[in-house]
Protein backbone atom coordinates (compact mmCIF):
# COMPACT_ATOMS: atom_id res chain seq x y z
CA UNK A 1 0.00 0.00 0.00
CA UNK A 2 1.29 3.00 -0.84
CA UNK A 3 0.97 6.26 1.70
CA UNK A 4 -0.17 8.93 -0.84
CA UNK A 5 -3.30 6.66 -1.18
CA UNK A 6 -4.77 6.96 1.90
CA UNK A 7 -3.49 9.39 3.94
CA UNK A 8 -4.96 8.60 7.16
CA UNK A 9 -3.06 7.50 10.27
CA UNK A 10 -5.88 4.87 11.65
CA UNK A 11 -6.41 3.33 8.25
CA UNK A 12 -2.90 2.96 8.00
CA UNK A 13 -2.57 0.89 11.20
CA UNK A 14 -5.11 -1.32 10.38
CA UNK A 15 -3.85 -2.14 6.81
CA UNK A 16 -0.40 -2.39 8.13
CA UNK A 17 -1.25 -5.05 10.40
CA UNK A 18 -2.70 -7.02 7.65
CA UNK A 19 0.32 -6.41 4.97
CA UNK A 20 1.81 -9.88 4.22
CA UNK A 21 5.89 -9.37 4.82
CA UNK A 22 7.95 -8.84 2.24
CA UNK A 23 9.07 -11.69 -0.30
CA UNK A 24 12.21 -11.46 1.15
CA UNK A 25 15.85 -10.42 0.12
CA UNK A 26 17.68 -12.58 -2.69
CA UNK A 27 14.59 -14.35 -4.48
CA UNK A 28 13.98 -12.59 -7.42
CA UNK A 29 11.05 -14.79 -8.70
CA UNK A 30 12.61 -16.85 -10.86
CA UNK A 31 13.39 -20.21 -8.83
CA UNK A 32 14.32 -23.36 -10.90
CA UNK A 33 12.17 -25.37 -8.72
CA UNK A 34 8.79 -24.46 -10.29
CA UNK A 35 6.92 -27.35 -8.88
CA UNK A 36 6.91 -25.20 -5.40
CA UNK A 37 6.16 -22.02 -5.23
CA UNK A 38 6.90 -20.39 -1.66
CA UNK A 39 3.56 -19.44 -0.11
CA UNK A 40 1.44 -21.26 -2.66
CA UNK A 41 -0.91 -24.14 -1.91
CA UNK A 42 -0.56 -26.66 -4.95
CA UNK A 43 -3.90 -27.58 -5.07
CA UNK A 44 -6.75 -24.66 -5.20
CA UNK A 45 -9.26 -24.26 -2.99
CA UNK A 46 -12.77 -23.84 -4.48
CA UNK A 47 -13.09 -20.45 -5.54
CA UNK A 48 -16.79 -17.88 -4.78
CA UNK A 49 -18.78 -18.40 -7.79
CA UNK A 50 -18.19 -16.05 -10.18
CA UNK A 51 -19.30 -15.72 -13.78
CA UNK A 52 -17.25 -17.69 -16.38
CA UNK A 53 -14.19 -17.12 -18.11
CA UNK A 54 -10.91 -19.33 -18.70
CA UNK A 55 -7.92 -16.55 -18.37
CA UNK A 56 -10.40 -13.42 -19.59
CA UNK A 57 -7.46 -10.97 -20.87
CA UNK A 58 -7.24 -7.64 -19.17
CA UNK A 59 -9.51 -6.11 -22.16
CA UNK A 60 -12.13 -8.44 -21.57
CA UNK A 61 -13.67 -9.57 -18.36
CA UNK A 62 -16.32 -12.25 -17.21
CA UNK A 63 -20.09 -11.15 -18.22
CA UNK A 64 -21.91 -9.01 -15.88
CA UNK A 65 -18.09 -7.97 -14.07
CA UNK A 66 -17.61 -4.26 -14.20
CA UNK A 67 -13.78 -3.11 -14.01
CA UNK A 68 -14.53 0.20 -15.07
CA UNK A 69 -12.00 2.68 -12.99
CA UNK A 70 -13.22 6.78 -13.09
CA UNK A 71 -11.27 8.53 -15.54
CA UNK A 72 -8.83 10.24 -13.04
CA UNK A 73 -7.67 6.95 -11.54
CA UNK A 74 -5.38 5.44 -14.28
CA UNK A 75 -3.51 2.10 -13.74
CA UNK A 76 -1.13 1.45 -16.22
CA UNK A 77 0.40 -2.39 -16.61
CA UNK A 78 4.08 -1.68 -18.52
CA UNK A 79 4.70 -5.65 -19.06
CA UNK A 80 5.14 -7.70 -21.81
CA UNK A 81 2.76 -11.29 -21.66
CA UNK A 82 4.77 -14.38 -20.99
CA UNK A 83 4.55 -17.03 -23.45
CA UNK A 84 3.33 -20.06 -21.56
CA UNK A 85 -0.74 -19.82 -21.58
CA UNK A 86 -1.37 -20.09 -17.81
CA UNK A 87 1.43 -17.34 -16.77
CA UNK A 88 0.09 -14.89 -18.98
CA UNK A 89 -3.85 -15.50 -18.34
CA UNK A 90 -2.59 -15.17 -14.34
CA UNK A 91 -0.91 -11.88 -15.14
CA UNK A 92 -4.19 -10.53 -16.87
CA UNK A 93 -5.70 -11.37 -14.08
CA UNK A 94 -3.63 -10.17 -11.77
CA UNK A 95 -4.14 -6.97 -13.41
CA UNK A 96 -7.73 -7.12 -13.14
CA UNK A 97 -7.22 -7.96 -9.17
CA UNK A 98 -5.59 -4.48 -9.01
CA UNK A 99 -8.25 -3.04 -11.27
CA UNK A 100 -11.21 -4.69 -8.91
CA UNK A 101 -9.48 -3.43 -5.61
CA UNK A 102 -9.69 0.49 -6.77
CA UNK A 103 -13.07 0.29 -8.78
CA UNK A 104 -14.10 -0.95 -4.96
CA UNK A 105 -12.76 2.24 -3.66
CA UNK A 106 -14.41 3.83 -5.72
CA UNK A 107 -17.62 2.18 -5.54
CA UNK A 108 -16.67 2.75 -1.75
CA UNK A 109 -17.87 -1.29 -1.32
CA UNK A 110 -15.40 -4.13 -0.93
CA UNK A 111 -18.76 -6.50 -1.58
CA UNK A 112 -18.24 -4.98 -5.50
CA UNK A 113 -18.93 -8.15 -8.05
CA UNK A 114 -14.86 -7.50 -9.57
CA UNK A 115 -13.51 -8.05 -6.18
CA UNK A 116 -15.03 -11.49 -5.21
CA UNK A 117 -14.58 -12.20 -8.75
CA UNK A 118 -10.81 -11.81 -9.26
CA UNK A 119 -9.89 -12.33 -5.39
CA UNK A 120 -10.17 -15.40 -3.09
CA UNK A 121 -9.00 -16.30 0.57
CA UNK A 122 -6.24 -14.26 1.84
CA UNK A 123 -6.09 -12.02 -1.44
CA UNK A 124 -9.51 -11.17 -0.54
CA UNK A 125 -8.87 -10.22 3.17
CA UNK A 126 -5.82 -7.99 1.50
CA UNK A 127 -8.45 -6.21 -0.83
CA UNK A 128 -11.23 -5.70 1.56
CA UNK A 129 -8.34 -4.07 3.97
CA UNK A 130 -7.19 -1.57 1.29
CA UNK A 131 -10.79 -0.70 0.22
CA UNK A 132 -11.96 -0.49 3.53
CA UNK A 133 -9.46 1.74 4.91
CA UNK A 134 -9.87 4.00 2.28
CA UNK A 135 -13.55 4.23 2.85
CA UNK A 136 -13.72 4.70 6.65
CA UNK A 137 -10.80 7.74 6.06
CA UNK A 138 -13.16 9.16 3.64
CA UNK A 139 -10.88 8.73 0.80
CA UNK A 140 -10.32 7.78 -2.85
CA UNK A 141 -7.26 7.60 -5.08
CA UNK A 142 -6.38 9.55 -8.36
CA UNK A 143 -3.56 9.89 -10.70
CA UNK A 144 -1.79 7.25 -12.46
CA UNK A 145 -0.16 3.97 -10.27
CA UNK A 146 2.13 2.30 -12.90
CA UNK A 147 3.26 -1.20 -12.76
CA UNK A 148 6.38 -3.17 -14.56
CA UNK A 149 9.39 -5.34 -14.42
CA UNK A 150 6.33 -8.14 -14.09
CA UNK A 151 7.74 -12.07 -13.61
CA UNK A 152 5.63 -15.05 -14.08
CA UNK A 153 6.52 -18.44 -13.22
CA UNK A 154 3.75 -21.62 -12.50
CA UNK A 155 3.52 -24.59 -10.65
CA UNK A 156 3.56 -28.21 -12.73
CA UNK A 157 0.12 -28.84 -12.59
CA UNK A 158 -1.17 -25.46 -13.90
CA UNK A 159 -3.42 -25.06 -10.86
CA UNK A 160 -0.94 -21.89 -9.27
CA UNK A 161 0.93 -18.99 -10.58
CA UNK A 162 2.90 -16.69 -9.58
CA UNK A 163 2.85 -13.16 -10.67
CA UNK A 164 5.30 -10.50 -9.37
CA UNK A 165 5.78 -7.26 -10.09
CA UNK A 166 6.92 -3.20 -8.91
CA UNK A 167 4.86 -0.63 -8.49
CA UNK A 168 5.39 3.28 -8.61
CA UNK A 169 2.91 5.54 -6.97
CA UNK A 170 4.36 8.38 -7.22
CA UNK A 171 1.65 10.03 -9.58
CA UNK A 172 -0.93 8.55 -7.50
CA UNK A 173 -2.52 10.35 -4.65
CA UNK A 174 -5.03 10.30 -2.27
CA UNK A 175 -8.02 12.24 -2.48
CA UNK A 176 -10.85 13.36 -0.04
CA UNK A 177 -14.52 12.31 -1.30
CA UNK A 178 -16.23 14.87 0.28
CA UNK A 179 -13.88 18.21 -0.69
CA UNK A 180 -12.11 16.32 -3.42
CA UNK A 181 -8.67 17.57 -2.13
CA UNK A 182 -5.55 15.65 -3.38
CA UNK A 183 -3.19 15.19 -1.23
CA UNK A 184 0.03 15.89 -2.98
CA UNK A 185 3.59 15.06 -0.93
CA UNK A 186 7.00 14.84 -2.66
CA UNK A 187 8.39 11.58 -4.55
CA UNK A 188 9.91 9.45 -2.28
CA UNK A 189 11.39 5.74 -1.90
CA UNK A 190 7.88 5.20 -0.17
CA UNK A 191 6.48 5.26 -3.50
CA UNK A 192 7.93 2.01 -5.02
CA UNK A 193 6.67 -1.21 -3.60
CA UNK A 194 7.20 -4.63 -5.25
CA UNK A 195 3.99 -7.32 -5.25
CA UNK A 196 4.25 -10.97 -5.26
CA UNK A 197 1.05 -12.60 -5.73
CA UNK A 198 0.20 -15.92 -6.03
CA UNK A 199 -2.76 -16.74 -8.71
CA UNK A 200 -5.17 -19.68 -8.57
CA UNK A 201 -6.70 -21.36 -11.06
CA UNK A 202 -10.61 -22.75 -10.59
CA UNK A 203 -10.75 -26.68 -10.04
CA UNK A 204 -13.85 -26.39 -12.15
CA UNK A 205 -11.23 -25.02 -15.52
CA UNK A 206 -14.17 -22.06 -15.59
CA UNK A 207 -14.04 -18.72 -14.48
CA UNK A 208 -11.08 -16.24 -13.94
CA UNK A 209 -7.50 -16.72 -12.14
CA UNK A 210 -8.21 -15.43 -8.38
CA UNK A 211 -5.60 -13.70 -5.92
CA UNK A 212 -5.07 -15.92 -3.24
CA UNK A 213 -1.98 -14.68 -1.40
CA UNK A 214 -0.49 -11.28 -1.44
CA UNK A 215 2.86 -10.13 -0.16
CA UNK A 216 4.11 -6.97 -0.49
CA UNK A 217 7.80 -4.68 -0.02
CA UNK A 218 7.32 -1.49 0.72
CA UNK A 219 9.97 0.95 0.07
CA UNK A 220 11.49 -1.09 -2.36
CA UNK A 221 14.95 -0.28 -3.95
CA UNK A 222 15.17 -2.63 -6.77
CA UNK A 223 11.72 -1.28 -7.98
CA UNK A 224 13.41 2.25 -8.43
Amino acid sequence: MNRRTMPVTAALAATAALLLTACGSGDDGKSKDNDKIAGADQGAAKPKKSPDASGAPADDKPDGVDLTLPKDMDLVFDWDKPKNKNEAAAMDDAANFFRAIYRGVDKRTAKDPAVITYATGEGLRYAKTQIDGRVDGGWTATGTRRHYQATTRSTANGKSAEVTTCVDSSKFYGKEVKTGKIQKTKPSIGDFDHFRIIMVKSPTGKGPWQASKVFVETKAEKCQ
